[in-house]
């Protein structure tokens, strides 16, 4: 996929077309370098998505819902003061390049017209949005700070005369009109790969699929022209697609391209990226945000583990306890034959038919110490068996528990987080948040479970934390309800709004429960539900432990599409 200059270019004109002439009337930065416009357009509201993320830069209209920070940050607010109720009058690419200009014009507090120019420069890691006063070009705010010490070229400070990125000697394709140069490199290339790489170095605005896509569109035929102003004028009128290229590779383009096993349109470039990212960015967003928490897991695993490793060895060990109580025994049987300051002496035992044992002995003690010394091992390693097995299931608890937590992280969302957060310092896990402090003596507010409704229109909830599951299950669910839950394995509570379930609401809700699991990428996923009444917590327990009866188990694989129909329809 690439999000590149000819893509843009498709969605340059989608952007115009859906909200030129719109009224900002809400900002919000939800992440640290994501921007959130909302736009009241042809009598809608859209939100513009702007991205500066290092991975995942872009700009699109999104309808995945964002939860902002109870605190703006200074960028949020110059956005606010400036382009609250600003009107979008014009969306500018500059040349192919990856950056788009939007003109605002707007009123300040002094009721004067401004003329304001956001832009979106999509750069991989060097992404960045930036706020230029139009009429001196000077730069208002920047998501991303650049100063002299990074960038010699440009600054990108509050104050700095804005400079466009360096340009590079490369052609627009959408305003070419000689085309020996690419005659030649046909000639010079006849290898599709090695073509595309070198109508990269050509032609601006061209990632890497794209100049692929090219180098097989002009090795159709000898019509070269005809063959490269037919494929950049597909850009002016896009088919959003979605590529499955073998098994694992998908790609997001504007048309379809060459060369792709199947294709799956939509509406709009950004209904597209919207699928094509939800689950990507969400992911990255929760690794960036949850990078603590997933070390304090990591680290927790990692202690258990070899807690666990070493229980089991010494566990191991108390296996020869009756060796040192045969010994003991025999010792005492025969004490005439033991003599002060010997070191070892063989004695027939009397277990395994009067066969030579050989017992190793102190010469500083007695013989009777001798035996004793041996009865005492015998009963220090029989102790320890019982503590063993206590401390091994201990800690086995705790791995499962952080094993649970782990899975928990990979499916969160963002402002799930907060709850697990909360979890595990309270847990001692994770020293206390500074916010928490302030808010010592108030009661954390826990997240709702996530809301999805199955195909005959019974709601289902899920829980996506143990805290979370906890409320879910001992406090909002009714008894005559239906729970949901992965057999044996870490997972979400699942609770159906119903009293009477149909067996298809059930198959769905047991395909949730598998997928918001650890087992979320395995087949024939076990999943256990039965009544709420049967489900209950033990004395002492971990948030979201529970113990529960009378179950029956049906075997699911997940399916990503269904779950995504069952979330759409919450929308």
């Amino acid at each position: 996929m690439s999000f590149d200059g000819s893509f843009i270019h498709s969605m340059k004109q989608e952007l115009a077309d859906l909200l030129q002439t719109g009224r900002v009337s809400r900002i919000n930065q939800p992440y640290s370098n994501e921007l959130i416009l909302t736009i009241r357009a042809h009598g809608k509201n859209h939100q513009l998505l702007l991205s500066a993320n290092p991975t995942y830069a872009r700009v699109q209209v999104t309808k995945i819902p964002y939860v902002n920070p109870a605190v703006p940050t200074n960028f949020a607010m110059i956005m606010r003061k400036h382009l609250n109720g600003a009107i979008l009058t014009e969306v500018n690419q500059l040349e192919n390049d990856r950056v788009l200009h939007f003109g605002f014009t707007g009123r300040n507090e002094l009721g004067d017209q401004t003329k304001l120019n956001l832009i979106v420069e999509i750069m991989a890691r060097h992404s960045n949005i930036v706020l230029v006063n139009q009429p001196d070009n000077k730069i208002i705010d920047a998501i991303k700070h650049v100063g002299s010490d990074v960038n010699r070229y440009r600054l990108l400070l509050p104050g700095a005369t804005y400079i466009n990125p360096p340009k590079q000697n490369l052609q627009n394709p959408f305003t070419k009109t000689s085309f020996d140069d690419v005659k030649q490199l046909i000639k010079d290339y006849p290898n599709v790969d090695v073509l595309a790489g070198s109508l990269q170095k050509t032609l601006q605005g061209l990632g890497k699929d794209t100049a692929s896509a090219l180098a097989n569109t002009l090795h159709k035929n000898t019509e070269v022209e005809k063959n490269f102003e037919s494929f950049f004028t597909k850009f002016n009128a896009a088919v959003p697609t979605l590529s499955h290229i073998g098994n694992n590779k998908i790609n997001f383009t504007a048309f379809p391209y060459p060369d792709t096993d199947k294709n799956d349109h939509y509406a709009s470039l950004s209904e597209l990226l919207d699928a094509y990212f939800a689950t990507r960015a969400q992911r990255d967003r929760v690794r960036e945000q949850g990078a603590v928490l997933i070390q304090v897991v990591k680290k927790q695993l990692k202690k258990n583990r070899t807690k666990l490793k070493r229980l089991k060895h010494d566990l191991q060990e108390t296996e020869n306890a009756d060796e040192y109580r045969i010994k003991g025994e025999i010792l005492t049987t025969y004490l005439n034959k033991v003599d002060r300051g010997m070191t070892s002496i063989e004695l027939p035992n009397y277990y395994e038919n009067n066969a030579p044992l050989k017992i190793k002995l102190s010469n500083q003690q007695s013989p009777s110490e001798n035996a004793q010394k041996y009865f005492k091992r015998y009963q220090k390693l029989k102790s320890a068996v019982k503590f063993l097995n206590e401390q091994i299931s201990l800690t086995q608890e705790e791995i499962d528990y952080f094993e649970n937590i782990q899975s928990q992280i990979e499916l969160a969302k963002p402002e799930d987080l907060v709850d697990i957060r909360y979890e595990l310092e309270q847990g001692h896990y994770l020293r206390d948040h500074e916010q928490h402090k302030k808010k010592k003596n108030k009661r954390q507010k826990i997240n709702k479970p996530e809301k999805f409704v199955s195909t005959d229109g019974t709601e289902i909830l899920v829980g996506k934390n143990n805290l979370q599951n906890e409320r879910l299950t001992m406090h909002t669910a009714d008894k005559r309800e239906t729970w949901l839950h992965t057999k044996n394995i870490p997972g979400s509570h699942v609770i159906i709004r119903s009293f009477d379930p149909s067996q298809t609401t059930i198959d769905e809700a047991a395909n949730l429960a598998a997928y918001f699991s650890k087992a979320h990428d395995s087949s024939k996923v076990p999943v256990d539900y039965t009544k709420v009444k049967n489900v209950r917590k033990p004395n002492g327990t971990k948030p979201g432990y529970v113990i529960y009866d009378n179950q029956q188990t049906l075997l699911v694989t997940p399916d990503e599409k269904l779950i995504n129909k069952l979330s759409q329809t919450t929308k």
